[in-house]
């Protein structure tokens, strides 16, 4: 398929320049970038949103099946530990649930075999506290208070005493600590963590102010100790690199995300890329699905199929179409 057919057959048609950007000639040139595809675009057109909006998300399709077990993860306050192969939207599911319950910006805790959970729910900085002391008893003799130096990290902002509960996205779980899984166990199942710089204060009564995802909002720490007044919607992801132990497991709600069929893909290319889209790709959806054994292609590697050959690319031309429908499974 050229160029100019595949982009008649796309509903759009631009010529060959247009898809050069780079001529790799060594030649310098002021190009005019096109459109990004949507779900690579990452300006607004007003202000940044507070950390209790949220912008949004690309859009998302779920069978109701397993909607009816994401909804018994929210009845029964209990993390959704979401499972399958890369692609299959088990990340995307927390920026859903957020953006149609309208609970604001997801709270993202990137796992990898460094992470602690101290890490997740609070950092302290002794030594920038250290220093300001020397700086204030040598200006006017006062100390500053400590709640400045005491920072919540993602899942400390996830148990905030709120009215609704904030999205915490727990990303690979299976990528840490062997021991990580029993470690979140005692704060999922008391809702609530101690921070032992605040605890050891004199005045044990006295509420500290210490520092949010959101600047202008310090949380009230009392007596050292956070609790939830809802908790948070925990969604965990894993890509199934090894087991979670029993207790964990007896804990969480467990959803197990399928590969998408035919009528699936096709009814997120037209979420994505509108109605339209679904012309003159047969061929695309085609070899993508010849080619996907499980796990070895995603579903976001289509999409970019077809917003190519939208933009009339010819990705019969070369090695384009097997750069783009790679296997996520061979090697680099």
């Amino acid at each position: 398929m050229t160029i100019t057919e595949a982009g008649a057959a796309g509903g759009s048609e631009r010529p060959d320049g247009a898809w050069r950007l780079f001529q790799g000639d060594g030649a310098v040139r002021e190009v005019a970038f096109p459109p990004a595809p949507p779900w690579r675009r990452f300006a607004t057109t007003g202000p940044s949103p507070e950390p209790g909006e949220s912008f949004a998300p690309r859009p998302y399709l779920i069978g109701p099946d397993e909607a009816d077990i994401v909804n018994a993860a929210l009845h029964l306050r209990r993390p959704l530990l979401v499972t399958g192969h890369p692609g299959t939207g088990k990340s995307s599911l927390a920026h859903a649930i957020a953006h149609e319950l309208a609970l604001g910006r997801v709270l993202h805790w990137p796992v990898n075999s460094r992470s602690t959970l101290q890490d997740a729910l609070y950092q302290y900085d002794a030594v920038g506290r250290l220093r300001d002391v020397g700086l204030r008893r040598d200006a006017d003799g006062r100390e500053p208070d400590i709640g400045q130096y005491v920072r919540l990290g993602p899942l400390g902002n996830a148990l905030v005493a709120r009215d609704r509960p904030r999205v915490l996205l727990i990303d690979e779980l299976d990528k840490g600590d062997v021991d990580l899984p029993n470690d979140l166990l005692t704060v999922f199942e008391e809702g609530e963590f101690a921070i032992p710089e605040l605890t050891r204060l004199a005045e044990l009564d006295a509420t500290v102010h210490v520092q949010t995802d959101d600047l202008d909002h310090p949380a009230p720490v009392t007596r050292g100790r956070i609790r939830c007044r809802e908790f948070p919607v925990v969604v965990i992801t894993s890509n199934g690199e090894r087991d979670f132990p029993p207790a964990f497991l007896r804990r969480c709600v467990r959803l197990d995300l399928p590969e998408p069929d035919e009528q699936r893909l096709r009814d997120i290319v037209a979420a994505h890329l509108g109605r339209n889209a679904l012309g003159g790709v047969d061929d695309l959806v085609e070899q993508f699905l010849s080619r996907r054994a499980p796990g070895e292609l995603a579903t976001d590697q289509l999409l970019n199929a077809v917003f190519l050959r939208r933009s009339g690319v010819d990705l019969d031309a070369g090695r384009l179409l097997e750069a783009v429908l790679h296997q996520l499974g061979g090697a680099v």
